[in-house]
């Protein structure tokens, strides 16, 4: 399969990718969708102080922590079709402000319904994914998409933040005061936000023309294959990463006998390392075209998911004079180290999809993105619960790697057959187009 490499900037694009008005604008809204993706990520960190407080059955607990991922997955193409419409810096700032108010209300919350209710509401906190896409792919230039969006991506370190920032705000005042201070941080974040960056940038000559486009109009790009090959992409990017996100601490305490302390330690790294190289996936994109990125990291996860896949085997020799037993385990270090590499090509496969997606549709990053960010957030949670219930059918600890590495492999077969045939229409079209010029020549 051959792919077709993006051109190379010239020096003096180099130089200076952005534009002060575009620095800021873009910084300002990874901040921010950090700010969100913390308060996305925080009921599943207090949830256990609600549990023990309401004596919460587990069934309640999963609803509990399930009730946000499923609103924020959920919005994320109604807010997209909205960021085409409207102003996208607009909406940004209201939804920052909604988002801080039943963070704000959690702290009085007593029953376990308007703990449900208000964390259903704090989950619109991760719909600021599509709505950040539109607003930062309309303020950078074609050349530099992958990069800025790929700053914008690494907001996804709003949840190492919390993993990090809560535990010490619960031990120094308290759960109850943890919901107060996200929303007053995010209220800050919001004004600052309003104050560092324009709306400038949201292409007000074509939101005359987006008011005009049926609904049915805008959704149209949906019903092209590609789009939904993008999504299943993004399912193991983005769905594969946070599923695991959730997932490892457990994994290791069971599997390594590590307490929750050195267990949510070594997630940290991999949740990092996912969110981080966002920034470097991008700029790769950009300078070797995104479908290279994304191959390379087909292939990378599938090396390390093979060996992740493998679980703890005995086997027994039997030679002629006496038997021969090997053990084979793969020790912490080395499932540390392939975890690292995991979360680092994700975050570059996370790039990549949304570069392509930019390749191929940008005037519609709204609702392209959005429907390719909620397919991904919704395979997280489903991924998240096939784990559970592959480990508890097959009974063994790697089954949730062995369902990623059949997901990429569906993944690879897919990105080879669906690129194929675009070279093939391609290859058609100029037969077609030189046949016609030659006849009428």
């Amino acid at each position: 399969m051959r792919f077709k490499a993006m051109p190379n900037l010239d020096v003096s694009s180099r130089v200076s990718l952005f534009a002060p008005q575009q620095t800021s604008a873009i910084g300002m809204a990874a901040l921010l969708f950090a700010g969100c993706f913390a308060a996305w990520t925080l009921i599943s960190v207090i949830g256990l102080q609600i549990t023990n407080e309401l004596t919460l059955s587990q069934t309640q607990f999963g609803l509990l922590v399930a009730s946000p991922l499923l609103s924020g997955a959920l919005l994320r193409l109604p807010l997209g079709l909205l960021a085409e419409r409207w102003c996208s810096r607009n909406l940004m700032l209201g939804l920052v402000l909604f988002v801080s108010l039943p963070l704000a209300l959690m702290a009085y919350a007593t029953e376990f319904w308007q703990f449900l209710l208000l964390g259903f509401a704090t989950g619109t906190a991760g719909a600021m994914f599509s709505v950040g896409i539109y607003f930062v792919s309309s303020r950078a230039e074609e050349p530099h998409q992958g990069l800025a969006m790929g700053i914008f991506g690494a907001g996804n370190v709003g949840a190492a933040i919390t993993n990090l920032v809560v535990p010490m705000i619960i031990l120094a005042y308290g759960w109850r005061s943890v919901p107060s201070v996200y929303a007053a941080a995010l209220v800050l974040l919001g004004l600052l936000f309003w104050l560092l960056t324009s709306s400038h940038g949201d292409h007000h000559h074509k939101l005359a023309d987006q008011q005009a486009i049926s609904l049915s109009q805008q959704l149209q790009p949906l019903a092209d294959a590609r789009v939904w090959r993008f999504g299943l992409y993004y399912l193991f990017m983005f769905g594969g990463y946070i599923s695991l996100a959730l997932w490892l601490p457990g994994y290791y305490m069971a599997h390594y006998g590590l307490d929750l302390q050195n267990a949510s330690l070594m997630t940290l790294f991999f949740t990092l390392s996912g969110a981080l190289s966002w920034i470097s996936g991008g700029w790769f994109a950009d300078q070797f075209g995104a479908r290279q990125v994304n191959w390379g990291v087909f292939w990378v996860c599938l090396v390390c998911l093979f060996f992740l896949s493998y679980p703890p085997t005995s086997m027994t020799i039997y030679g002629t004079h006496n038997e021969l037993s090997f053990v084979i385990n793969m020790p912490m270090w080395l499932f540390s180290s392939l975890i690292l590499v995991m979360g680092i090509a994700m975050g570059f496969g996370k790039a990549g999809v949304m570069r392509v997606v930019y390749d191929y549709y940008p005037e519609r990053m709204g609702v392209v993105a959005g429907w390719v960010g909620m397919v991904g957030a919704l395979g997280g949670f489903v991924l998240l619960v096939m784990f559970g219930i592959l480990a508890d059918l097959i009974g063994v600890r790697s089954a949730c790697f062995m369902l990623l590495y059949g997901l990429l492999v569906t993944c690879m077969g897919v990105m080879y057959y669906g690129v194929n045939q675009e070279q093939k229409r391609t290859r058609l079209q100029e037969a077609i187009r030189n046949n016609f010029l030659q006849a009428r020549d």
